[in-house]
């Protein structure tokens, strides 16, 4: 079952083409990526996606049918740039939006009462929203996201301002979320959370999909020979190997692609003369390559579809 479905969409502000014929769908229970570089028509496919705008062109279905008001106590949506009462305080805020989204007073505090304590956030309850730390705040509005219970949840740029920890405490619960059966549509321009969390991904550019399918499958078919590399020394000789490309560079070690039909026995032979290996290992290609590829291409090659 598909949550979600986006059939020649289009939608134009002016004489603008934001979203131009965007078609792709979101299986129930997956973690979906809709990736693309600034402008490419992420966040006004979302807008779309939780009814703020509607589409010029083409149909939209959420849960199978067409999309409608009612859906939005179906889904919590998480935009980039917060949605926050500032002078709020956490505990009040939340459990008014709470009640906005159909909850009774008595689950609205017991939700809350999980969530501050799962986020950390019970001694700061009474605080105004501004009195928070920019962390504090991210972490409020993922929160005020999940607080209902919604089957589907879209997340743009859920990382923001968070420290390492607790941007792991974030794709936890998006994992925990997924386990649960709930559907998450994740727009990130982090590709590392893509590659931790996501099952399927589309990538938009210029308002139109170049890239779109399940993660591994579209890795597998890209056809790349990557290899991880490991070593004592400097990695200065690699520029000198024929049939590589350097894909990253870091002290001692190295992402490199390695032509078709390269003898890899030679290779190691010339790299062991020049360093100490000690790790050469196929890997699957990172997905920044994969993005930065694909937004490259002109668009007078076709869509790619997995």
């Amino acid at each position: 079952m598909h949550i979600a479905e986006l059939n020649h969409v289009t939608k134009r502000y002016d004489k603008q083409v934001a979203v131009d014929r965007v078609s792709f769908s979101v299986r129930a229970g997956s973690i979906f990526g809709l990736l693309g570089p600034n402008g490419a028509g992420k966040t006004s496919t979302i807008r779309m996606l939780t009814s703020i705008t509607l589409p010029d062109e083409g149909t939209i279905a959420l849960f199978g049918e067409p999309i409608r008001a009612e859906h939005q106590n179906r889904t919590g949506y998480m935009p980039e740039e917060r949605g926050l009462y500032r002078k709020l305080g956490v505990r009040v805020q939340l459990e008014y939006l709470g009640k906005l989204k159909g909850m009774t007073s008595d689950a609205a505090r017991k939700a809350v009462d999980y969530w501050l304590d799962r986020f950390e956030l019970r001694s700061w309850e009474k605080k105004k929203t501004n009195e928070l730390s920019k962390g504090m705040q991210q972490k409020l509005q993922f929160i005020t996201t999940v607080l209902h219970d919604p089957e589907l949840l879209i997340l743009d740029e859920p990382l923001s301002g968070l420290d390492p920890i607790n941007a792991e405490l974030i794709n936890q619960t998006i994992s925990e979320l997924k386990a649960q059966g709930k559907t998450i549509i994740l727009s990130t321009h982090r590709m590392e959370q893509v590659e931790q969390v996501c099952d399927d991904i589309v990538l938009v550019n210029k308002g139109r999909v170049v890239l779109e399918g399940s993660l591994r499958e579209i890795k597998r078919r890209s056809g790349k020979n990557m290899i991880a590399l490991g070593f004592e020394g400097n990695a200065e000789f690699l520029r000198t190997l024929s049939d590589i490309r350097i894909v990253e560079e870091h002290p001692n070690s190295a992402l490199i692609e390695v032509a078709a039909g390269a003898d890899l026995r030679s290779m190691i032979s010339q790299i062991n003369s020049q360093v100490e290996l000690v790790k050469f290992e196929r890997v699957e290609p990172p997905l920044k390559e994969l993005f930065l590829e694909a937004v490259g291409q002109s668009f007078a090659t076709p869509t790619v579809t997995l």
